[in-house]
């Protein structure tokens, strides 16, 4: 059995999953493709309507057999809310995931940080990787209600005209509340009365109906599929955004619903504050919402920014500061999420851009080698012959800095009281002589290179003559985004 993280993944095997979420929760799901977006209403798997082919729901227990999916489904995502529609889930126990396998096996448990205002949780995902099928923990909060997730997963929630004007602002914002409703025969119908009970949980588009006072709740009612790849920006922004990227000579980013979900609550969470910050009161980083929604990265940037009322004027800012330039420009960056929230007191719009590359297991050995090669040629302009690439320290090395942004610490000492030359030694390492380089915040390896170099103690572990191998490891999360680790071995 696996006790899994925020980011944790394993294979799963054949056959059918149980899925349980025990306590005063409601379970659902979202059955998806390789985009990221349902099909139809008959993607929406809750109270309501408790099966579709290959899930059932029946209480607090969702089975799952991946085989039984329907054609070009790739994804399942398990979502849990509160049971009484007017609790956060703050109020309640954190919710933990047991999940079983054929025969009663439990496969693995997860149980994220405990909420705090969020009336949300995306729980876990299981997806496909080639023909094997995998669980995924994710703890992505989210609080703007079911309805907001829906149009994350490319369902559009629109208001009757006669309903009472909502209490979130534009991007984002909720009013809990709302109650079951019984009774409904069709699927359509099902998914309206499914997101009706989180009242407040619809988000009013840019360029329509202002913001009603807090407070008064709207009643999510009409629910149709929708399909454009870009719903979830802002208008015009992505292709703002890709024009000043090809004038820069860089190539285009697509949009990413992950990216995307951790952009729009970390830009929630400053529009509560009444501030910009790369934490929110919560205590997560805009690092770790990423990796909570189950998106490894290999390098990473944002923008938070508030005031422009328009993605072009947001664009223009950014395009206004050096800084700010080089990462909308930054050539290393595929894919990105945009949102947008208003402070309710003052109407201020408070927007959160995250840029990044995927994390793939060729792009992580292309990192490696590229610091490496910088660390060779540290050594070459000294006069020294360059370091091995050395299989078990790299994977120390790797153990440590994915340590790192796990258990949220920063220090050559692991919280057990393991020191480098022991983690080198349980990797399998027989070296006589380690040492230890570690760093966090930098984007890239030339950075890292760059500012070990600009240490003395850092820089004499790479230019020690007695070193003659080397391993690497980078880990992106935690409250500083990026984990470097460099052991060196004799």
């Amino acid at each position: 059995m696996s006790e899994l993280v925020p980011g944790g993944n394993l294979p799963l095997p054949g056959g059918t999953l149980t899925l349980q979420v025990p306590g005063p929760f409601d379970v659902s799901a979202l059955i998806t493709d390789d985009s990221g977006k349902v099909r139809g209403d008959g993607d929406f798997v809750f109270y309501n309507q408790p099966t579709a082919p290959g899930a059932q729901l029946h209480g607090e227990t969702l089975t799952v057999d991946p085989r039984g999916l329907r054609a070009g489904a790739s994804r399942v995502t398990v979502v849990v809310s509160p049971a009484d529609p007017g609790t956060p889930l703050g109020r309640l126990p954190a919710p933990t995931l047991r999940v079983t396998g054929s025969g009663g096996r439990l496969l693995a448990r997860f149980t994220p940080a405990r909420p705090q205002q969020e009336t949300v949780l995306l729980l876990a995902e299981i997806y496909r990787r080639g023909t094997t099928w995998k669980l995924r923990a994710l703890g992505q909060g989210y609080a703007d209600g079911l309805a907001g997730i829906a149009r994350d997963f490319g369902v559009e929630v629109s208001e009757d005209a006669g309903a009472a004007a909502g209490g979130a602002a534009p991007g984002g914002g909720s009013v809990p509340g709302g109650s079951r409703t019984a009774g409904v025969t069709t699927a359509l119908s099902a998914a309206r009365a499914g997101l009706g009970r989180l009242r407040g949980a619809g988000r009013t588009p840019a360029g329509r109906t202002a913001p009603a006072p807090a407070g008064v709740p709207r009643s999510p009612s009409v629910v149709t599929p929708r399909t454009a790849p870009t719903a979830s920006a802002p208008d015009g922004y992505l292709g703002l955004v890709n024009s000043a990227r090809a004038a820069a000579g860089s190539p285009p980013v697509s949009l990413d619903a992950r990216l995307t979900a951790a952009a729009r609550t970390h830009a929630a969470g400053m529009a509560a504050q009444g501030r910009l910050g790369s934490e929110g009161a919560d205590g997560l980083s805009v690092h770790q919402r990423v990796t909570a929604g189950g998106y490894a990265y290999l390098t990473v940037g944002e923008h938070l920014v508030s005031g422009p009322r328009t993605p072009a004027e947001f664009v223009e800012y950014c395009l206004s500061g050096e800084q700010s330039r080089r990462t909308l420009h930054d050539p290393a960056f595929t894919e990105a999420g945009v949102a947008y929230v208003a402070d309710n007191r003052s109407g201020t719009l408070y927007w959160t851009a995250l840029w990044a590359r995927p994390l793939t297991p060729a792009g992580l050995a292309r990192t490696a080698a590229e610091v490496i090669a910088l660390t060779n040629a540290e050594r070459a302009s000294a006069g020294l012959p360059p370091l091995a690439g050395d299989p078990l320290l790299a994977a120390a090395a790797q153990a440590h800095s994915a340590d790192m942004v796990t258990r949220a610490f920063y220090s050559h000492t692991s919280p057990d009281g393991s020191e480098p030359w022991h983690r080198a030694a349980a990797a399998g390492s027989t070296r006589r002589t380690i040492g230890e380089n570690i760093a966090c915040g930098q984007r890239s390896p030339a950075e890292v290179v760059d500012g070990w170099m600009n240490s003395p103690g850092h820089r004499a572990n790479i230019l020690k003559p007695a070193f003659t191998h080397i391993g690497v490891g980078f880990a992106g999360g935690g409250s500083a985004g990026t984990y470097w680790t460099q052991l060196f071995g004799a």
